[in-house]
Formats: structure tokens, C-alpha cells, sequence
């Protein structure tokens, strides 16, 4: 990847086709001509899908590289107006594709391995003073091997800027992007942006993760406003898996805490026993390759894409 990172701006490459798309624009992968190597351009024309690759490019590249980041190779504008934002292609696709193809929901086994490489991700942008501001499983992806990036920043946001900018806080918490039914309460009342917000989604996208559905019961797409005035203004929580083990529902309630200032943090959660009191999570939280005596509870047959196939203590993965 990393000659790949030198030569992406400035190589001869073949669009292929759209893999994605969203509010900013349109994302297609792509090929390097000189060297075979895939990756994927995210592009937008103008106003706030323009907006928001700009600063997901300046967010990324200001940030060290990360194993659990998605990585930006670059930045380039077409004679068409374009801009163009080459990113790291991850070939499994994000967590909302992977839950869609293995039944709707995750085992609680991979919910674990997942969220534990998620609060690697986030502890690493917190580090650097930096909140998602967007974390759901659509924009969480998933390598080959099984590892975890989180991806699309254009909602993000640096703290420190929001912090030196005080007469302008209102006016930067107005233009918070995010998707509301993950959203934090005091985000949706306008309050304060802080690290904690991106807990609370967490907590939206390990239900997410557990049971196949968005959190709070309401159908993506639908009209959320409902649930919005009842995340902001109410005194409830979305509804935990009853499946979920006592410890997952103990990290659900440390991360939907409604008051922010009484939310964990990143790292605090990482030393939680849902992700990290078996050796089977602790000792591979960069792959899911490692993890062991998983349990197939899905049928390969009628299932299309990457297909799951236990060999001893190994997951075998395959292109279906």
C-alpha cells in the first residue's frame, strides 16, 4: 500500500464501478494502471458534498497513520471539476453490508472483536483532539482479513477549534453533521460537542451491530423526528438486545449515558470485559481471523458474497 500511497495523485487510473454514494457525492473504485493496485475515489462537484471530502482529505491527512483509520492516498481535481479523494480500498465492505449478507445481525462473538478495533479507532482520534461525529456501521469498514477501519470523516470535527472559537460555538454546533438517530442528546439540543458524543454512537452501533436494526426501533429513511425530540429532550435510552450478555449490557449502559460528563472514554472502555476479559478478544483484536471456536448460526446457502467456513480454531473466509 504504501508505494500505492506515493503514486495514486499523480498515476494514470481506470475508474470502475460505483460502490457507494451519499449526501457528498460518489464513490467508485478504482484502478492503478501502472501498478494493478485498487483503491476508491470518492468525487463531488460542489457546495456541501465538496464541503465535506475537503475536510474528511484535511482530517485525514493531518492525522498519524492508524490501523484503525482508513487512510487517504490523496487529493485531485479533474478537468471536469471534480474533486477527487483517493482512499484505501477495503474490500469487505462496511459493518451495515457485512450484517446484511450474514442474516441481518452479528454474532455477539464479532460484535466484540468489532467494537474493541471501533474503540481503537476512536482512541486514536481522541488522541489527536478529533470527534467522528458520525459512527454507525455504514461508516465502519471491513477489511479482507478482518480488520476494522472507520472511515467517512466528513462530519468531523477538532475540538480544539470548536474550543477557540467561542463566539463561533453556536454557530459550529448548528453545522454538527451526523446522523440523528445516533446522535448524542446534547449534540441534538446544541450544547457541546465533545469526545463523549462519539461513545453514545458507539453504543447506537453495537445495537446496531447485535440486532440488525437502527437504534430507538425506527426504520432508517423513515421521518425520525419523534425519536429525535425524545433522544434530545427525554430521559430514555435506546432498547438493549435482551440477547446480549450481561456484560455487553453493562458496556451498553456506560456508553448510553445520557450525561455526557458521566460518559467513559475510549480507552476507559477498552479495558471493559466485553472486549477485553477473554483471551480469544484480547489476544486478536486486529482480526477476526483469531478468533476462536466461533459458532456458525447461519446457513451458507441462499447467502450471497464472502461465505464463513470453520477449519479448527481458524475462520476461514471466501470469495463466494
Amino acid at each position: 500500500m504504501s508505494a500505492m500511497c506515493q503514486s495514486v495523485r499523480d498515476c494514470e487510473w481506470v475508474k470502475g464501478k460505483m460502490v457507494g454514494s451519499g449526501s457528498f457525492g460518489s464513490v467508485h473504485l478504482a484502478m492503478n494502471k501502472s501498478t494493478g493496485g485498487l483503491f476508491v475515489v470518492k468525487s463531488a462537484r460542489s457546495g456541501t458534498g465538496r464541503e465535506a471530502l475537503n475536510n474528511e482529505a484535511k482530517i485525514l491527512k493531518a492525522l498519524k497513520p492508524s490501523p484503525y483509520i482508513v487512510q487517504c492516498l490523496g487529493t485531485k481535481e479533474d478537468r471536469g471539476g471534480n474533486l477527487n479523494v483517493f482512499m484505501e480500498y477495503m474490500a469487505g465492505g462496511s459493518l451495515a453490508d457485512v450484517s446484511h449478507k450474514f442474516g441481518g445481525s452479528l454474532h455477539e462473538e464479532v460484535v466484540r472483536v468489532y467494537t474493541r478495533e471501533i474503540l481503537q479507532g476512536l482512541k486514536h482520534l481522541h488522541q489527536h483532539g478529533i470527534v467522528h461525529c458520525d459512527l454507525k456501521c455504514k461508516n465502519v469498514l471491513l477489511g479482507s482479513s478482518g480488520n476494522i477501519k472507520l472511515a467517512d470523516f466528513g462530519c468531523a470535527k477538532r475540538v480544539k477549534d470548536l474550543n477557540n472559537d467561542r463566539g463561533g460555538l453556536a454557530n459550529s454546533l448548528l453545522c454538527v453533521g451526523g446522523t440523528p438517530l445516533w446522535m448524542a442528546p446534547e449534540v441534538l439540543r446544541n450544547e457541546m460537542l465533545g469526545f463523549g458524543a462519539d461513545i453514545w454512537s458507539l453504543g447506537c452501533t453495537v445495537i446496531e451491530m447485535a440486532t440488525g436494526r437502527p437504534p430507538w426501533g425506527v426504520v432508517e429513511g423513515s421521518n425520525p423526528m419523534a425519536s429525535v425530540l425524545r433522544i434530545a429532550h427525554g430521559d430514555v435510552v435506546p432498547h438493549f438486545p435482551s440477547h446480549i450478555s450481561k456484560e455487553g449490557l453493562d458496556f451498553l449502559s456506560m456508553c448510553l449515558e445520557r450525561n455526557a460528563d458521566k460518559r467513559c472514554s475510549a480507552e476507559e472502555l477498552l479495558s471493559h470485559p466485553f472486549v477485553s476479559r477473554n483471551k480469544q478478544y484480547a489476544s486478536s483484536p486486529t482480526c477476526v481471523l483469531e478468533i476462536h471456536n466461533f459458532e456458525d448460526t447461519y446457513e451458507s446457502e441462499g447467502h450471497e458474497g464472502t461465505s464463513l467456513g470453520s477449519s479448527g480454531n481458524w475462520i476461514t473466509v471466501r470469495s463466494g
